[in-house]
């Protein structure tokens, strides 16, 4: 049986285009506008994924520390994300959804019992950002167990013969850091030279899903278009934040640019 992530890939393929990756952080900037975001997005985004906020990141750049701030201050637990994923997946059982975040939250929580409130919440994937191969795979094999995605993820610097084991070793998608530097940073390299080594990569194995993140944005997408999935995150969060300070809903002001983000790769 499909996973959904390799379902949402196989409908993106068939109309010709890149899936599209949402990332918004869970609570922000309240427990119901979060899911109100997640449930309005969902509408135009092929796959969410969804940040549980933490206080000392590492890959997260301004923007996206400004989401976790926020819904950190508002008290958000991780009882909270799951419970904002389970309203939605009530509401939209077929939509993928992907936890992202850090091991921290996980090591405390206990691994099989995150694993447990992931798979009765509805989780479909999980992007662990400092859990690296071979270090996770352990956790990999737990969560191919329960039917869950463990996506991996690869960099720059990734030697090809460390990409060959990790793309080996990948489920349903894997996710390919476009440059050094944290989330929302500009584009340090053109998309042309991005995409030449996304094509590198892709030619390991054409059959898994790889999918393209950071220094996305409305300006880059289009150019990004031929890649199997594109994540876009910082621009999300940084609408919120404007939104907020101009007293506008969050909601609509998301449900606009994520709708403009899909025109783009169409």
């Amino acid at each position: 049986m499909k996973s959904k992530i390799a379902e949402a890939f196989n409908n993106c393929k068939k109309k010709n285009r890149p899936a599209l990756i949402t990332y918004t952080v869970a609570g922000d900037n309240t427990k119901n506008n979060s899911f109100k975001i997640l449930d309005k997005i969902s509408k135009h985004a092929d796959i969410l994924e969804l940040g549980f906020p933490h206080n000392t990141p590492i890959a997260d750049g301004g923007q996206i520390q400004g989401s976790s701030h926020r819904a950190l201050k508002n008290g958000i637990k991780l009882k909270d994300v799951f419970q904002i994923v389970r309203k939605f997946k009530k509401k939209n059982p077929h939509k993928p959804i992907i936890l992202m975040g850090y091991f921290n939250l996980i090591y405390q929580n206990g691994e099989n019992n995150f694993l447990k409130s992931c798979k009765s919440s509805g989780v479909d994937g999980l992007i662990i950002v400092d859990l690296p191969y071979p270090e996770n795979k352990n956790f990999a094999n737990k969560c191919k167990k329960k039917s869950l995605n463990f996506i991996q993820l690869l960099s720059p610097t990734t030697s090809k013969d460390r990409m060959k084991k990790i793309i080996k070793d990948s489920h349903d998608m894997i996710y390919y850091i476009s440059m050094l530097s944290t989330t929302g940073g500009k584009l340090k390299v053109t998309p042309k030279k991005i995409l030449q080594n996304y094509n590198t990569i892709k030619k390991i194995n054409p059959r898994k899903n790889l999918v393209i993140g950071f220094g996305i944005t409305d300006k880059t997408i289009s150019s990004l278009k031929s890649a199997n999935g594109l994540v876009v995150g910082s621009l999300l969060c940084k609408t919120i934040t404007n939104s907020l300070k101009m007293g506008q809903n969050p909601v609509t002001k998301l449900d606009k640019v994520v709708y403009n983000l899909k025109k783009k790769i169409i």
